[in-house]
């Protein structure tokens, strides 16, 4: 009888567009067509002009996060063999990205008020049937996908999706949006998209064994390196499991940045899933996807950034969540594509939307949206939410990056919903300018004044202090930092106590302490213990 095997707790399943890290903007394929065009390219094209720029830009702190490739040595052959490749098998996106900007430019010249609809001739042919072009109230013309559309074309192409295997063994790893996954000897590249279900059979495998030949099976032909690579991955021993909460309070569990776990012995909510590897050399004590339950009820996602929707923890943990709550978008607009139909083409079958004030009931538990201002540069983005979680009489409000830009906004939500026991609150307050992430949507000229002015900012002290009064929680943390060192890869955020973010968390927190309201910055790991209100 053959022996029975686990995945090993430090392989790591990453997810891979065109040999890219997948985020969800290039999934959807508007924002990843204009991603390919304006990031990938240009980057790839920067890199083979200089990789001694790259190589120095990447040693210094000031440019962390910056359009700088990541590599120890030259890679230039392997790069350009990725940008050709690029023109050959994302030839498709590239049209579409460039057929946007000629019909961006068009209706800018040519759109004065008149009727909108003689224009439709004259919308680029890759386009025609996609697109309903639109003024707002005040004349201004733009368009809107019809975004279901375009995941049944050509310009959504999941041959382009794979899954790179490889074991982690410390924190560190290039930032992710700048530098794509070449070829290494100690990674098994998988032709694999993303909705297949080996890669369910293969997170399981994390806690229930089978044996080796059954998932070799799933695959097709390995040569003999990889076939020894991919045995590597396994290992007979096992890893303790995992013990479920049986107590009477709430636990509340921080898994870094904003991810938080809520958990009672009836109940499992999961919140921005971001979570790090067991068994391997990290500098820093956290929890692992082995303390997550064999269930999780809900997953809530807050918005649509690389930071709070991670692939690459959320489909090896697809086979166990029964559901996952994301807001719903604007309906087609480029820079806000909807959350609901990308996790439906990658796999997801169990999504629900929610609009602010809406609410989902089930058990004791009630979760409802909540408006979620700022960080997000002014654009008119609809995919982001606050959450209001009430567990019998018991309150969160998980406030994510919010930026209280008014905070009458947030008396008129308090009216509603009432105080609350525990308030989480993202303070990453200086935030990268607009063009940092939105920069490949973006078409007309923006000047560098005003890119500056329009940050992805979360709260200061002052602004996290109005929900603090607004709501009067009985205790405050400050998650959403992105401080961990397994976050950096992601966040490309290094802070010191001299740093703004710091600096104004720290202020927060002192005036919370001086309310005898329990506060803290969460970092690494913390688990929070709450009495149910009788």
């Amino acid at each position: 009888m053959e022996n029975l095997v686990y995945l090993k707790p430090n392989v790591v399943i990453e997810p891979l567009i065109g040999r890219w890290y997948a985020w969800p903007h290039i999934i959807s394929p508007a924002t990843a067509s204009m991603n390919i065009m304006k990031r990938h390219i240009e980057i790839m094209n920067s890199y083979l002009e200089s990789p001694e720029l790259h190589k120095e830009a990447v040693q210094d702190p000031r440019m962390l996060g910056g359009p700088f490739m990541d590599y120890e040595e030259d890679r230039s052959e392997d790069v350009r063999a990725l940008l050709e490749s690029t023109f050959l098998n994302q030839k498709e996106e590239i049209n579409f990205s460039l057929a946007v900007r000629k019909l961006v430019l068009l209706l800018n010249k040519e759109a004065k008020g008149q009727s909108l609809e003689d224009f439709y001739s004259l919308v680029p042919d890759i386009l025609k049937g996609y697109v309903e072009l639109i003024y707002d109230l005040n004349g201004n013309p733009s368009f809107r996908f019809y975004e279901h559309l375009l995941y049944n074309s050509n310009f959504y192409n999941i041959t382009n999706q794979s899954i790179a295997l490889w074991v982690t063994n410390n924190d560190s790893r290039p930032f992710c949006l700048s530098t794509p996954r070449l070829d290494e000897e100690n990674i098994l590249h998988l032709n694999i998209p993303f909705e297949d279900k080996f890669i369910d059979e293969l997170g399981k495998m994390k806690r229930t064994p089978r044996p080796y030949k059954e998932i070799r099976e799933m695959l097709g032909s390995l040569d003999d390196a990889q076939e020894s690579l991919f045995k590597s991955f396994f290992t007979e021993t096992s890893v303790v499991p995992y013990s479920k909460y049986e107590g009477d309070k709430i636990r509340m569990r921080y898994f870094g940045h904003a991810c938080i776990l809520i958990e009672t012995k009836d109940i499992t909510i999961l919140l921005d899933p971001l979570i790090s590897y067991y068994g391997y050399q990290s500098s820093v004590d956290h929890f692992s996807d082995y303390d997550l339950p064999e269930v999780i009820d809900y997953v809530l996602i807050t918005h649509n950034h690389q930071d709070h929707i991670l692939l690459e923890t959320l489909l090896p943990l697809r086979h166990k969540i029964k559901n996952i709550i994301v807001p719903r978008s604007g309906g087609g607009h480029l820079q806000d594509p909807s959350l609901k139909l990308m996790f439906n083409n990658i796999g997801f079958s169990n999504v629900i939307e929610i609009e602010e004030f809406a609410t989902i009931k089930f058990s004791d538990c009630e979760i409802k949206g909540i408006p979620f201002t700022g960080e997000h540069s002014d654009l008119d983005i609809k995919a982001k939410i606050c959450y209001h979680v009430m567990i019998g009489d018991f309150t969160l409000f998980f406030a994510a990056d919010s930026r209280i830009l008014e905070q009458k906004l947030y008396k008129h939500a308090q009216s509603l919903v009432g105080d609350v026991d525990v308030l989480f609150l993202g303070m990453e307050c200086d935030g990268a300018p607009l063009t940092w992430l939105y920069g490949p949507l973006i078409i007309n000229n923006l000047s560098k004044e005003n890119d500056q002015s329009r940050r992805l900012s979360g709260s200061d002290c002052k602004r996290g202090m109005h929900l603090v009064d607004i709501f009067n929680p009985s205790e405050v943390y400050v998650y959403a930092m992105g401080q961990e060192p397994w976050c950096e890869f992601i966040s490309s955020l290094k802070h010191t106590e001299e740093s703004n973010p710091i600096v104004q968390s720290n202020l927060l927190i002192k005036e919370c302490l001086s309310r005898n309201i329990i506060s803290e910055r969460l970092f690494g790991e913390k688990e929070i213990l709450y009495n149910k209100k009788k």
